[in-house]
């Protein structure tokens, strides 16, 4: 009898893992298309509260319409403000360059006793190695130029998803009940508006985490005095969403410029400023301020961002959390005796009245 009923868990196991992965691989074959319309839900889900507001004395198409353009201002405006910090300071950052690197090639004659032959040996062997690499840069250029292809590709399709989600998102959502069962459609809907909600949770969170790691970093810049600093923090904003490699790229650019500005003892002050902010995000912010909002346990989260590293690298990173947030409630929710869960009705209620 024990044999049966394992052999039975087994294949039901297996067959639930087959469509796991072929989900997955669905999903990684057209990821030109699924990663932008994630990508749009999730700013849809930051922004409607935004078109709910504006629609009060406008119509619902010219509030979505004017959110997805003020969206853009704001990007845009965001890596323009960067640029021109930039420029202007530009040139104070080249005179400081040269002072910078012969300081450190100062620190490692001291530090190391490494000579300035040695560093120029080391120079010219990189040189070498890169110029015998230059066969291969026709097809890396092609590959680089393919791939930002499918980034401004991406880019606009994400953008006209987040238009028509914000400005027809419950008729769509209308359609995609219609598919189930008339017998499951209601609790079909009511899974959607909690998953909704866990989307919206996860994104305010998602927002006040950047902004505090752009805070803190560039805090400890401009105290240092490192050029470029509210740049800096503009960049570890924007990096903040990228999981894993967004906030070590944008952790790198402070501590290098204040290598190359500043000097190394600086440097290292202020890769020990990043990495303090770092390790507050990662194991305080992220775990309790995201792990309350989206109402997932610290260690869910934790394991979760680590489950979606090593299952789809940056990606599953990104939706890790969501994911876990909207299957944990959702869960709960068709598991539960009653119909929807005290915590959530409230929000059930309010998009039934939208429609």
């Amino acid at each position: 009898m024990g044999v049966r009923t394992a052999s039975e868990w087994a294949w039901r196991l297996i067959v639930v893992a087959t469509a796991l992965l072929g989900t997955l691989w669905l999903f990684a074959y057209l990821s030109e298309v699924t990663v932008p319309l994630i990508v749009a839900l999730l700013l849809a889900a930051l922004l409607f509260p935004v078109v709910r507001l504006l629609s009060r004395v406008l119509p619902r198409g010219a509030a979505a319409g004017l959110t997805v353009v003020g969206t853009l201002a704001f990007i845009i405006g965001a890596l323009s403000f960067v640029g021109s910090q930039f420029t202007s300071q530009f040139g104070d950052i080249s005179n400081q360059v040269g002072q910078g690197v012969d300081e450190v090639r100062s620190w490692f004659r001291t530090s190391f006793g490494i000579t300035d032959t040695q560093v120029d040996e080391w120079i010219d062997k990189v040189r070498e190695q890169a110029s015998s690499g230059s066969g291969s840069l026709g097809q890396t250029a092609a590959q680089a130029g393919l791939t930002v292809t499918h980034v401004v590709a991406g880019f606009f399709i994400a953008m006209f998803a987040l238009f028509f989600f914000l400005y027809d998102g419950e008729r769509i959502w209308a359609w995609v009940v219609r598919l189930f069962p008339r017998t499951s459609r209601d609790r079909v809907h009511t899974s959607g508006v909690i998953a909704w909600g866990q989307l919206s949770a996860f994104t305010r969170a998602t927002i006040l985490v950047a902004a505090v790691d752009a805070l803190g970093i560039g805090i400890v810049a401009a105290v240092l005095g490192v050029p470029f600093a509210s740049g800096i923090a503009v960049l570890v904003f924007f990096g903040a969403f990228v999981p894993v490699i967004g906030a070590a790229i944008s952790g790198a650019v402070p501590v290098l410029l204040a290598l190359v500005a500043l000097g190394p003892v600086q440097a290292l002050i202020m890769l020990g400023g990043v990495i303090a902010v770092q390790q507050l995000e990662s194991h305080v912010l992220q775990p309790f301020l995201l792990g309350r909002a989206v109402r997932v346990h610290p260690l869910a989260v934790i394991l979760g961002i680590a489950a979606g590293v090593v299952v789809a690298g940056i990606l599953g990173a990104l939706i890790a959390v969501p994911l876990v947030a909207v299957l944990n409630a959702v869960g709960h929710h068709l598991l539960d005796s009653r119909e929807v869960p005290e915590d959530l009705e409230e929000e059930v209620e309010e998009a039934d009245a939208e429609k």
